[in-house]
């Protein structure tokens, strides 16, 4: 398991030692390389650092350029100067090659481990109990469960919480109904229970109860008198309040598993499990004077947070009839969270109309002394999801959409596309084309979600999402399962990588991006931007079809190196492809 250093990187070191010797005073310069359409990459960094020594910016770029070693067997072809001083690069194929060839040889594709990984506590998947899952609740699944995975790969220990929304008056009325009605939520057989079933129940219990708590007073008190027993942990009551939870983790687990994502009981803590500190942390907050009484209410004040009439806004942690809000519970969370798991990092994937929420407790919380230099905490904010006509999406009836039912629409779209597909070519047997379906519709909905910078609104348009061409999952599984398929039909050729031979445009085009798979994960990671991983993959899957549209790999034959050299770049590039994808929870069938 060895690191790889891209070619990028090995180019700036030459230039910087370049720089430096040119330039002392400019020593450990960045020269700002970056790809460029001119050349395999322009550094523009000479013009500034001229500028600052009072030196002609040609004529140091020239004086540079006499110092780098160029020729068909080094890292550098050519170098030239260009414009005020940029310098265009181009690296030699035998370089490229070389490159491609160590990260072949690596099972982690040469992508470096981050130089001092620390712990993320990530925050995503919060679901309500005893409530439907909406397309709402699609967005922090997915994104959350892909920070997951970049951050574990580039080194990161992650911790998942699932803040399930566990408690609150609502349990009231719920624990009160099924008290009287003792039957409602037992399960047609002794066989394992199906996630509609459990959330059927649970939706007639809600709905009935609803009803009674709004018709009937003498109901509404006993719910009331119920919040009380529950809040002071009363067995009876709480006993029940745990069959609601234990009836939507059923449903939920099943949602879960139709999204192709693993969520671990222990991972599941949600408000509930921070009850025991409520108590502690206002005390705490109190007697630093973080937080002050007023109107009886246990307040923190912010200047910069006003409301609509200019007053201040205050975070309110304790309310005045001694109940507790959201803030005393995130806070408890963010105390556990660093006291007790360690964080170094907490990311939080929520809705970006809870921003000044976060903000508020994340401010709280450095006054407090829980987050500091050592410790921070980042939203990763995300937008709306919308209907195909621009605004919020709803069901006809302006009802919010059922996560399963979308879910499920995109399984039988994607179904229909992928046997569509083959009877072109009928190469699956009816199970592959069901499983196939089933891999195409979830990673269509999710790459939808995760192409789209998160704090974007984005359109649910499950036409858009299952299509063949554009910047779909669908194209790049298609593009993974064309290499898989070549390399299945290479007869006896293997892939071999050639550094002597001459590469064509697109093949050198597909080496370079290939090459910067390290750095833009490192970059995602860093910038929690899935977003940047999905137009990585994209692009790879567009390079690699003009590749092989303009370089032919079997059919019709190239000479032997060259076919070797070629099926070595298919193999590199579906290894990519693949561990890409599986880094954004999407699966890659290897035959479609």
């Amino acid at each position: 398991m060895a690191s790889v250093p891209s070619l990028a990187s090995s180019v700036n070191q030459r230039v910087a030692d370049a720089l430096a010797s040119a330039l002392p005073e400019a020593g450990g310069a960045d020269p700002l390389l970056r790809r460029s359409d001119r050349a395999d990459f322009q550094a523009n960094g000479i013009l500034a650092l001229a500028k600052k020594a009072k030196a002609n910016p040609r004529e140091l770029a020239t004086t540079v350029v006499g110092s780098i070693p160029t020729g068909e067997l080094d890292l550098i072809k050519e170098i030239e100067v260009s414009g005020p001083g940029f310098l265009n690069i181009t690296v030699t194929d035998k370089a490229i090659i070389e490159t491609l060839a160590a990260r072949a040889a690596d099972d982690r594709l040469g992508v470096a481990l981050a130089a001092n990984p620390g712990t993320t506590v990530i925050d995503y998947a919060q679901p309500n109990v005893a409530k439907e899952m909406h397309v709402g609740h699609l967005r922090s699944a997915v994104i959350g469960a892909a920070m997951v995975e970049i951050l574990e790969f580039t080194g990161e220990k992650v911790v998942r919480r699932h803040h399930i929304g566990d408690w609150g008056t609502q349990f009231g009325m719920l624990i009160q109904y099924l008290l009287e009605h003792p039957h409602e939520l037992d399960h047609k057989s002794d066989e394992e229970v199906s996630g509609e079933e459990a959330m059927s129940n649970l939706n007639r219990l809600y709905k009935a109860s609803r009803a009674l708590f709004d018709s009937d007073e003498e109901f509404k008190t006993r719910a009331r008198a119920r919040v009380v027993n529950l809040q002071a942990g009363e067995p009876e009551t709480l006993a029940l309040w745990q069959r609601f939870v234990d009836e939507s983790k059923i449903y939920f687990y099943s949602v879960f598993n139709k999204l192709d994502m693993d969520i671990q009981d222990p991972d599941v803590v949600g408000e509930s499990g921070y009850n025991d500190m409520l108590v502690e942390t206002c005390k705490l907050l109190e007697e630093s004077g973080v937080a002050v009484r007023s109107n009886g209410a246990l307040c923190v004040f912010f200047d910069e947070y006003k409301g609509p009439d200019g007053n201040p806004s205050p975070l309110i942690v304790q309310k005045s009839d001694g109940g507790f809000g959201y803030a005393a519970t995130d806070l408890s969370a963010i105390r556990d969270r660093v006291g007790n798991l360690n964080a170094s990092t907490l990311l939080y994937v929520v809705d970006a109309r809870q921003s000044l929420h976060f903000k508020m407790v994340f401010e709280t919380a450095r006054r407090a002394g829980w987050l500091n230099d050592e410790v921070k905490a980042v939203q990763l904010a995300f937008g709306t999801v919308l209907g195909k006509d621009g605004k919020p999406f709803k069901t006809r009836e302006g009802e919010t959409v059922r996560l399963v039912d979308l879910l499920d629409e995109a399984v039988d779209r994607a179904t229909t596309v992928v046997r569509g597909k083959d009877e072109e070519r009928g190469n699956l047997t009816e199970e592959e084309i069901v499983e196939n379906g089933l891999q195409v519709g979830i990673g269509a909905v999710k790459y939808a979600d995760l192409s789209t910078s998160a704090a974007r609104d984005y359109k649910f348009d499950l036409d858009q999402m299952v299509s063949l061409t554009g910047d779909t999952s669908v194209y790049i599984q298609y593009a993974y399962a064309r290499i898989k398929s070549i390399l299945r039909n290479a007869g006896d050729r293997t892939p071999v990588a050639h550094p002597e031979l001459e590469l064509a445009p697109a093949e050198r085009a597909l080496g370079l991006h290939l090459d910067g798979f390290g750095a833009l994960l490192e970059e995602a990671a860093a910038e929690y931007a899935p977003h940047k991983l999905a137009a990585y993959l994209y692009q790879l899957a567009s390079l690699y079809t003009t590749f092989y549209t303009e370089c032919p790999v079997v059919k019709p034959e190239p000479e032997l190196v060259v076919g070797e050299n070629r099926l070595f770049l298919c193999d590199l590039t579906a290894r990519t492809l693949s561990k890409g994808m599986s880094l954004l929870g999407i699966r890659t069938p290897e035959k479609l």
